[in-house]
């Protein structure tokens, strides 16, 4: 049994942040009801670009759920939200903060009703301050954060990183903080209201550069792929293409430069400490090239690694999800959609007895594809659920 069985989340996030946060907690075995505005659903599914008619946006973050459509702008339809949300154990939502307060859904009002209720929210920005009302996008977040600003090189200026990383990590903080949740309520058998921010999360993922302005004032400025503290530490030119090498520590480097032949650089005075070779980084990435241009990436790589120097090939995709070691650990993981066929997915990359999505994981679902049989497990009555669906409140697919 997954560590989650048994608890019911009510997911009315869209677009990234939410749903990747629904999607652990899915993967970790809870029942995930992705409640979407009818008629089109989340924006998500619109977001290219698309398998036929399917976009691949949101196929991307919504294994593992089941889709209950239903018309938010009725009475009725907020309604049955409240009523379904009554039943849950988590009601996980990204609306600007104040929306669901003022769709009569606020926390303090449900908590009265559902004490044991955990309520999991994500803003852009937090939920006070002068920016609290701001839209919630990544690339906004990631440039208000100064995650761009370290990013890029001095030639390129400021660069987002390649993949919606505020997004991302949001997620899987608002993952954590609802574990957690769960976890004080088993002790107490009280709920909470828990939440994060695109902000927030980006802010503590700034690590030792953040802690350098604060220790010391330092503004760090973008280096490209040279670590901003350690050297040799980036990505190196080699007889055909580039190759991470991670020199972190003295002996690594003094290993490095005898590999390359090249063993007067560990007595030259540019390169002796750590603090030389950051002084003097484009002349020792020079020296450490004409060496590297010897052999090849596929040839330094276990030559680097036989003698203790972390290095590894800088992949395209379409080597990575070739990879015998991507594919050794069950990192991918196969579904098979009603649209689309057969899905290979990314799993969430745990293992143990808590579970990652596997062999019998549901795949990304239809709008409104479970919408009756979700009414049902929350105790509605057939005739009632014909009624709903004939008045145009809940929309059930045809699979």
């Amino acid at each position: 049994m997954q560590s989650l069985s048994g608890i019911k989340v009510l997911d009315l996030t869209r677009a990234l942040a939410g749903p990747f946060c629904t999607l652990i907690l899915a993967d970790l075995g809870a029942e995930v009801i992705k409640v979407e505005p009818t008629p089109k659903g989340e924006m998500a599914r619109e977001w290219g670009p698309f398998d036929d008619a399917t976009s691949v946006y949101y196929l991307s973050c919504n294994r593992n759920k089941k889709s209950l459509a239903v018309n938010f702008r009725s009475e009725e339809g907020l309604a049955l939200l409240r009523q379904l949300i009554l039943k849950s154990d988590v009601v996980i939502q990204n609306f600007k903060p104040g929306t669901m307060a003022n769709m009569g859904l606020s926390y303090e009002s449900l908590s009265k009703e559902n004490p044991g209720l955990i309520m999991a929210s994500i803003s852009g920005f937090g939920n006070k301050g002068p920016a609290a009302n701001w839209p919630g996008f990544d690339q906004i977040a990631q440039g208000y954060s100064g995650f761009m600003s370290i990013s890029g090189t001095e030639q390129t200026g400021p660069t987002r990183v390649g993949v919606p990383i505020g997004d991302l990590t949001a997620g899987m903080w608002l993952a954590t903080a609802t574990l957690s949740a769960i976890i004080e309520r088993g002790r107490t058998g009280k709920g909470q209201e828990v939440d994060t921010s695109l902000l927030g999360s980006l802010l503590a993922l700034l690590s030792v550069q953040g802690q350098r302005y604060l220790s010391l004032e330092e503004v760090p400025v973008p280096t490209g792929n040279d670590h901003p503290v350690i050297a040799p530490y980036g990505a190196f030119e080699t007889a055909d293409g580039p190759l991470n090498i991670a020199s972190a520590t003295q002996g690594m480097f003094e290993r490095l430069c005898k590999v390359l032949e090249m063993p007067e650089l560990i007595e030259d005075e540019r390169f002796l400490t750590n603090k030389d070779r950051v002084a003097n980084k484009p002349a020792l990435k020079a020296l450490l090239e004409q060496g590297l241009s010897k052999r090849t990436r596929s040839e330094w790589t276990p030559i680097l690694i036989d003698n203790g120097i972390p290095a590894g090939p800088i992949n395209r995709l379409d080597d990575v999800f070739s990879d015998a070691q991507v594919l050794a650990n069950d990192f991918l993981t196969k579904v098979v959609h009603p649209e689309v066929g057969e899905l290979t997915q990314i799993t969430t990359p745990i293992s143990g007895s808590s579970g990652s999505a596997g062999s019998d994981s549901l795949p990304p679902p239809l709008l409104g594809q479970h919408s009756r049989n979700v009414l049902q497990d929350y105790g509605w009555a057939d005739e009632k659920i014909d009624t709903l669906l004939q008045e145009g409140i809940v929309q059930q697919a045809d699979v």
